[in-house]
């Protein structure tokens, strides 16, 4: 016998996790089709060479490399973003610009797994491809903000900061060439802390530049109080500052500036990030981590083509955030995705079960036939069980007759209804979709 092992960080999923992320899925979908973004898809595999151009760090090692069978070096996509730079170089002479896309799928990376992150997960990008201007960098922060609440998070932050604030500080402080290790330094302060980082940037720069560092991250207040903090620590910088400004009054102007904070901590680790930069933060599971994150990358596309694409985008972790939705919910996961379970009493009479049935399918409701005769209790504790809100009963009595009885499984109230119109609409009513004409 093989024993049935998975590779660590990779998992199987259950009907109720696989049904949540699909709900999820379709949710963020919904919104992002609001906002008139496209759905894309890429190949799981790419050249090395086209994965590992602008990942850098300590990204690139965490990518699943190999040769195929035909000698060629090949990779696993390690995000959607790297992947979709190659797919505009492809297909800009294809494509209106600027571009709006989403991609909802698997990516992969050999990290050390941990609470809410695998070495296997899903990735649901959002991008703008195409313009280099705030009211991009704007629209991107209103699709994190409506992706949120329509999922119903009660409390959440979005945090900004601008990498060319960060890039102009540092050029000031003449350590200009080691700025790739300083941003990934400073990248881990929500993982590490303050102090750890601090332990880390001495590693890399000298004591006093450590300290000039730390005052520019550590900056707070109201966006405003921290933009002009930032513009009397780096002069030099005031076009990024600008366009932060102009950010933050977008966001007042929308009604969603409560969410926003300006954080120069904010620097996001890869190296393809020159602008504007996002962290997304739930308030009351700030551990977690980031579950939004994003920001601008004018030059990712340079790898592949002369064509100037500007774009900005981010990225929701939906392991991290379905792990996240989980604590915050009471309510017990489903492992069905049927409305009403008609009860099998005669296994004699299933063509009769099956026909209702589809009526019921017809009319917009999911329906599952019991497909062996068991005792009712038992019926009725496997649809609770799966969370299958509603029975139907047709014993002899309803089928001769043409009535229906209908058990709420929740209230343990049970009604008999004279048509199969009467059926449907209460069926409707009871699962919250609403009346229904057949």
């Amino acid at each position: 016998m093989i024993e049935p092992r998975i590779l660590k960080g990779f998992r199987d999923s259950l009907p109720q996790q696989e049904l949540r992320r699909k709900d999820l899925i379709t949710c963020l979908e919904s919104v992002f089709s609001s906002f008139g973004l496209v759905p894309i898809d890429t190949p799981v595999l790419e050249y090395t060479e086209v994965l590992l151009g602008k990942g850098g760090g300590e990204t690139d090692k965490q990518v699943y490399t190999f040769t195929d069978h035909g000698g060629r070096e090949v990779a696993m996509r390690f995000d959607l973003t790297v992947p979709f730079a190659r797919y505009m170089a492809s297909h800009a002479h294809e494509l209106p610009l600027p571009f709006k896309r989403y991609h909802v799928d698997k990516v992969w990376r050999g990290e050390n797994t941990q609470k809410g992150r695998y070495r296997e997960f899903y990735q649901c990008d959002f991008d703008i491809v195409g313009i280099d201007h705030v009211s991009a960098d704007f629209e991107i922060l209103l699709i994190i903000n409506e992706s949120l609440k329509r999922l119903g998070i009660p409390a959440f932050s979005v945090h900004l900061s601008h990498r060319g604030i960060f890039n102009s500080f540092l050029a000031d402080l003449g350590i200009a060439d080691r700025a790739p290790d300083i941003l990934r330094c400073v990248d881990k302060m929500q993982k590490i802390g303050l102090s750890e980082v601090e332990a880390q940037l001495q590693e890399i720069i000298t004591i006093q530049q450590t300290r000039d560092v730390l005052a520019f991250i550590s900056a707070s207040g109201t966006p405003l109080e921290v933009l002009s903090a930032l513009g009397d620590l780096c002069g030099k910088a005031q076009e990024h500052i600008h366009r932060l400004s102009i950010l933050t009054d977008f966001a007042m102007d929308a009604g969603c500036a409560d969410t926003l904070v300006i954080n120069p901590s904010i620097t996001r680790g890869l190296d393809y990030y020159t602008g504007v930069v996002y962290e997304t933060y739930l308030d009351e599971l700030e551990a977690i981590g980031s579950i939004c994150s994003g920001g601008r990358y004018n030059d990712l596309a340079s790898l592949y083509t002369k064509q100037k694409l500007p774009g900005v985008g981010a990225s929701i972790g939906l392991d991290r955030l379905l792990a996240a939705l989980d604590e915050l919910s009471d309510t017990p996961s489903r492992s069905s995705t049927a409305d009403v379970l008609v009860i099998c009493m005669d296994e004699s009479r299933m063509g009769d079960y099956q026909r209702i049935a589809c009526r019921l399918r017809e009319a917009g409701l999911h329906a599952e036939v019991s497909l062996t005769k068991r005792r009712l209790p038992q019926q009725f504790s496997y649809a609770e069980r799966v969370g299958i809100p509603l029975a139907l009963i047709l014993g002899e009595e309803e089928l001769e007759s043409g009535t229906y009885t209908l058990r709420d499984l929740q209230s343990r109230m049970q009604e008999r209804l004279q048509s199969i119109e009467k059926l449907v609409n209460r069926c409707r009513l009871l699962t919250g979709k609403g009346a229904h004409t057949l």
